[in-house]
């Protein structure tokens, strides 16, 4: 698979296609390869099988969920076995057909589809304490270090990002006129080339792999500038919390578990990617290794991680994405989109998980 092919289209079929088809279409989760899966006799807590739909591709972004799957701690938790769905995918189709227990998704894909259908799910955590989506520029190019910088600027916008663009640009008091919109692919070719002055990528993406190409980079990143929302938000079903509420528990007690082990080694972190879980993408070990540290340090941990526990959501932060949501037409309340209810009883009952920095 090329390193752009279906790039980050999450954001767009949550505002387009998910948003029209989610609670018609059914979706085959598909199997996953023999390192994705763990298995065991013991099924502890006779919690059976367990399927987890993956965002993106098997890359380092997911290496919390490789370390859990590789080190048995779904099956610890109770789970007789753990199957890791590759995307694309927002989640939200697989798990309103039942075809996904849990989902890795994002507050905008999630929120669209809940306001725009009525989608029976809930954010019940989150990887990325907040998104990755930035500006990407060169520093002979563009140079958009600020946004003021973006006016007059050709900016680089796939289809699918259009929408949240556009947020981006409401929130910092700025419309399309104030820059030219050049319709563009994942790969950013457009950008070294100087077809456009900027280009709408992920931190820890194309951000790191024009850098790794010897490019001296400048990022503008959403989060940092009015554009708040959690990303690789862990999802699941109203049914789902109300009458599992132990296998939701078990799942992210799992996924902390596994996060945790990520945090402490980013290099392994990487390596499971790479080497293991997504050996057939022919990853860049370079990328992976960057990418890995970029998520980790940055996305991953917090001051509220550090307070609170991994996959927390303060507030503050709920609030701003609601804000968020609005900007891009998204209209849903905090009750609506999360439910952190057995994240916090899980904490409540296993304190020594908030510990994840030893």
């Amino acid at each position: 698979m090329s390193r752009f092919t279906a790039r980050r289209t999450r954001v767009a079929v949550s505002i387009a296609a998910v948003a029209l088809s989610a609670l018609a279409l059914s979706a085959c989760a598909g199997s996953s390869d023999p390192a994705s899966s763990s298995s065991s006799g013991g099924d502890a807590a006779g919690l059976g099988d367990t399927t987890i739909q993956l965002s993106w591709i098997k890359n380092e972004e997911f290496c919390g969920e490789f370390f859990a799957d590789s080190k048995g701690y779904f099956t610890d938790a109770g789970f007789s076995s753990a199957t890791l769905v590759p995307g694309p995918s927002t989640s939200a189709t697989e798990l309103i057909a039942g075809s996904a227990d849990f989902g890795l998704s994002d507050a905008v894909a999630i929120g669209s589809v809940v306001a725009s259908e009525g989608a029976p799910l809930k954010i019940i955590g989150t990887t990325y304490q907040k998104n990755p989506f930035t500006i990407l520029s060169l520093k002979d190019g563009g140079n958009i270090a600020t946004v003021a910088d973006l006016k007059g600027k050709k900016i680089g916008v796939q289809d699918p990002n259009t929408s949240l663009f556009n947020a981006f640009l409401a929130a910092n008091g700025m419309t399309t006129s104030d820059v030219t919109v050049v319709p563009v692919q994942y790969d950013p070719a457009p950008l070294t080339n100087g077809e456009v002055d900027g280009f709408v990528s992920y931190l820890t993406n194309e951000a790191i792999i024009v850098a790794n190409e010897g490019y001296e980079t400048v990022n503008l990143p959403f989060a940092d500038n009015n554009l708040a929302f959690p990303a690789e938000t862990f999802v699941a079903t109203d049914d789902m919390i109300k009458n599992n509420p132990e296998k939701v528990k078990a799942f992210l007690k799992a996924e902390i578990q596994g996060w945790t082990d990520a945090i402490a080694d980013p290099a392994e972190c990487a390596r499971l990617a790479y080497e293991d879980y997504g050996k057939d993408l022919n990853l860049d070990p370079k990328n992976s290794e960057a990418g890995a540290a970029a998520q980790l340090s940055d996305l991953v941990v917090s001051d509220e991680t550090a307070e609170n526990g991994l996959f927390t959501i303060s507030d503050d932060l709920k609030d701003a994405t609601i804000k968020s949501l609005s900007e891009a037409g998204i209209d849903v309340t905090a009750d609506q989109l999360f439910d952190t209810s057995l994240l916090e009883e899980l904490y409540s009952e296993n304190p020594d998980l908030v510990k994840y920095a030893g």
